[in-house]
């Protein structure tokens, strides 16, 4: 970069800083100098540059603003990089048509922070997500971590629709679709039961990350969760099994129980990722939830 884009991007970043540590109106931020750049540099390292000078800023950390605030905020920068509205259509009903597949639950607010905070568990890799929902963690890490391609999926017909229609209006192209920004990943939304899904449909993804969020919510799902992360660990028998991580929310420990003991019955190890240092995205303050490292 040359000294007087070092010296723009320096002077946009403390421009974003002042403004937020001073949590003036969202209005007044430079979002067309910001917008300008990204289109001159693509460089989603400047997004995670402006994160460490706001919601991650240890004046922040320390003394957090309003969640409304951060959470407006957040909403305005994550749409950058497409240049777009970021835009999620959702259910108003936590069940409806038989799913709770509609909405987006609290865990899925939490792995896409934590992807946010990790981009390089994502950068240049095919990643699959197992009931994606309504999509938002996956749209996330489209945004700020750069995948080589995308694998949204899930069972139900309703939320397969929801979802090809959310990823449309933020801005991604389908895989299928000859106009595609090759600058974006590649995205495919795909329809996985876990019940019946093969070896042989699980090989087609070759994915290098797998990713789950709130799907712990009947022994049923543990049992057909574990069976499906084992086909997964079937088909790359010849080559390094994929990462994965499994999101929750702890609300009852007996059902957390019996995941680690299915997990265990399984030959898969695990262990639990840090927690964050920085809460991006609004969800209840009390809830207890972790990630899960899994090793095939």
């Amino acid at each position: 970069m040359a000294p007087e884009e070092d010296a723009g991007t320096e002077l946009l970043l403390q421009s974003f800083e002042r403004r937020f540590l001073a949590a003036r109106a969202l209005r007044s931020f430079p979002w067309q100098s910001l917008e300008a750049k990204l289109r001159d540099s693509s460089d989603s390292e400047l997004l995670r540059d402006i994160l460490q000078k706001t919601v991650k800023h240890p004046v922040c950390v320390k003394h957090p603003p309003s969640v409304k605030y951060a959470r407006c905020f957040l909403s305005e920068l994550i749409k950058k990089p497409s240049g777009g509205s970021v835009t999620l259509s959702e259910s108003t009903a936590i069940i409806s048509h038989g799913t709770t597949g509609l909405v987006t639950w609290d865990a899925a607010l939490y792995l896409a922070e934590w992807a946010i905070e990790n981009p390089a568990a994502f950068t240049d890799r095919t990643v699959l997500e197992l009931g994606s929902g309504a999509g938002l963690t996956g749209l996330a890490i489209c945004k700020m971590c750069r995948p080589r391609a995308y694998i949204f999926s899930d069972c139900h017909s309703r939320v397969l629709e929801q979802l090809r229609g959310n990823v449309l209006l933020n801005g991604l192209s389908l895989e299928a679709d000859i106009t595609a920004n090759l600058d974006s990943p590649r995205v495919t939304v795909a329809q996985l039961d876990w019940n019946v899904t093969t070896v042989r449909q699980l090989s087609a993804f070759q994915p290098d990350v797998v990713i789950a969020a709130d799907v712990l919510y009947c022994p049923e799902a543990i049992v057909s969760l574990v069976g499906v992360l084992q086909r997964l660990a079937a088909c790359r028998e010849h080559q390094r099994a994929p990462e994965v991580y499994v999101a929750f929310t702890i609300r009852n420990p007996e059902t957390c129980q019996l995941f680690t003991t299915e997990l265990g019955r399984a030959g898969i190890r695990w262990e639990a990722e840090p927690r964050h240092d920085q809460k991006l995205f609004p969800y209840e303050e009390h809830l207890e939830m972790a990630i899960l490292n899994l090793t095939l």
